[in-house]
């Protein structure tokens, strides 16, 4: 099973929490590096002893040309680009593989829910479902694992330890024998769904939808242990892993000469330090030696070592566990009682053991951004009167960038064919409700005067805002007056408005009489002026 270590570097000392782990052996690096270790430095010293003890003096030049130029072109190889992107794939593999392995837990929470029944029947149905589910993992493991399959060799371990019954033991080994080249995983999966169907027929499920879902969930139950197969089957391609074996073996193979100690006048051959114990060159071998083992390791995750998945404890426990779940706590659940925060509705603060554990509410990014003040506006003096004007200023709006606006009062006058709109100062001029909304829609603010003696001063401190506030009242006066004259409209007699209907559609009729005799008399003329040409031409 993978060794867990997250307990103890949950948090970080001053010198790091990694050095606790490097006294670690079960599942350590230098567990599965030691013996490749020790060949290389066998190899080593070997090569070192010969040219030391065993060559001539004639012959230790041609060892000599051997080291240099292993030394000089072992370079050329791309170890560790070829080497990281190996590893890199691998453990994105390893970590697919393991979300890949299906729990029952969701399909069992279902069974347990929307399969009813407290008699013996439906107790019966619901721990089939779940056996059957659990069969089907623990075939498709034994398909793929070593561990599992030393386990489980034929199907009468399987009785043995009840996944599997006598008769549906037959079955399969039936269709076994019909159909040797497929595996037979997917049988208890669909002798789960019949018996999920039985139980809709039964009633012991209440509609189609929870039907469905349970189907849904066992075919998603379904393709995980698909995807295993898949996985078993499509592997890293070879020729990478022969690449990438060759090119490491390759490069300390060339090592073992080209870091020898030899009797030149180079320093970079001679050192004292080479001649004992060749120090780097056993920690490179270490790294890259290491790298590729956890490339091994993990390539594979349902094997012996140490960092695969434990499946042994995995069929147990997703056994056990199903059983727990649509059995023992079927529709139960513990007494309903008010929780202590009743009253209170939500816990402003929720106790600690310690009290100075309690930590601050984290922030926004922002919250304590200091944001520059915006100046103000410089103010102008009007040169009009402001009796008539919709805003006016303090003094204390010089220094405060918020501008207060006040609006003029406004008198509405209406009569059956036009609505006015007059200032409260007693100007006499008039706005139709036809010229406004022409104005709102041209956007032609400010080239009206609302009243007889004042001129708009707010437009030259704030054009942009005056065109929007003299938009936003158009509109509002607009509407009102719409729904003014239409109730104008509507208590007026009902022989006025049956009048003006009538005289609304004799007028109506004229025009289209009218528009008609022309487009008639057009057309006329055209006629004539065709004739004429054709005459013309004739003649």
């Amino acid at each position: 099973m993978t060794v867990s270590y997250t307990a103890e570097v949950a948090t970080c000392s001053h010198f790091g929490c990694f050095w606790k782990l490097l006294m670690r052996w079960r599942a350590s690096i230098y567990k599965i590096i030691w013996v490749d270790l020790l060949a290389f430095l066998c190899c080593y010293y070997l090569m070192a002893m010969v040219y030391r003890y065993a060559l001539r003096e004639k012959d230790k030049p041609i060892f000599e040309d051997i080291v240099m130029y292993c030394h000089s072109y072992s370079n050329l190889i791309p170890l560790s680009f070829v080497l990281g992107f190996y590893v890199g794939i691998i453990i994105e593999r390893w970590w697919s593989q393991y979300i890949t392995v299906p729990w029952p837990d969701p399909l069992a929470v279902y069974v347990s829910a929307l399969v009813r029944g407290q008699d013996e029947h439906g107790r019966l149905m619901r721990r089939t479902i779940m056996r059957y589910v659990c069969l089907a993992l623990t075939m498709v493991l034994s398909m793929i694992s070593p561990v599992i399959k030393r386990r489980f060799p034929t199907y009468d371990q399987l009785i043995e330890v009840g996944l599997l019954n006598a008769n549906e033991a037959n079955i399969i080994r039936a269709m076994d024998a019909k159909f040797p080249k497929h595996p037979k995983y997917w049988m208890p999966i669909v002798w789960a769904a019949s018996i999920v169907t039985r139980a809709r027929k039964e009633g012991r499920i209440w509609d189609d939808f929870s039907l469905k879902s349970m189907i849904d969930e066992l075919n998603k139950f379904r393709a995980g242990c698909n995807m295993l197969i898949h996985y078993d089957t499509i592997s890293v391609p070879l020729v990478y892993t022969q690449v990438v074996t060759l090119a490491v073996y390759s490069y300390f193979v060339a090592s073992i000469f080209g870091h020898q100690w030899i009797d030149r006048d180079t320093k970079q051959y001679n050192n004292v330090v080479g001649y004992y114990f060749p120090l780097f060159s056993t920690l490179e071998f270490f790294f890259f030696m290491g790298w590729l083992k956890v490339a091994e390791t993990l390539i594979c995750p349902f094997g012996d070592d140490d960092d695969d998945f434990e499946l042994n404890w995995l069929i147990d426990r997703n056994l056990q566990v199903s059983y727990l779940i649509v059995d023992e706590m079927h529709n139960d659940h513990p007494q309903l009682v008010r929780d202590q925060y009743w009253d209170e509705v939500f816990p402003n603060e929720l106790p600690y053991l310690v009290e100075s554990e309690r930590a601050e509410h984290p922030e926004a990014s922002t919250a304590r951004l200091g944001i520059p003040k915006v100046n103000p506006l410089p103010s102008v003096k009007s040169e009009v009167s402001m009796e008539n004007d919709y805003t006016e200023f303090d003094d204390e709006d010089e220094a405060n960038p918020v501008v207060m606006i006040r609006f003029a009062h406004r008198t509405f006058g209406l009569s059956k064919s036009s609505v006015s709109v007059k200032n409260s100062s007693d100007s006499q001029d008039t706005l139709s409700l036809d010229d406004m909304v022409g104005e709102h829609l041209e956007g032609e603010v400010g080239s009206r005067t609302l009243g007889s003696d004042s001129k708009d001063d707010f437009e030259r401190l704030r054009e942009t805002r005056e065109k929007e506030r003299v938009n936003r009242q158009l509109q509002q006066a607009a509407l009102a007056m719409e729904l003014m004259k239409g109730d104008l409209a509507s208590n007026v007699g009902s022989e006025k408005g049956s009048s003006q209907t009538d005289f609304q559609q004799k007028e109506s009729a004229t025009q289209t009489d009218r528009s008609y005799t022309s487009q008639r008399k057009k057309d006329e003329d055209k006629d004539k002026d065709k004739n004429k040409d054709k005459e013309s031409e004739k003649k």
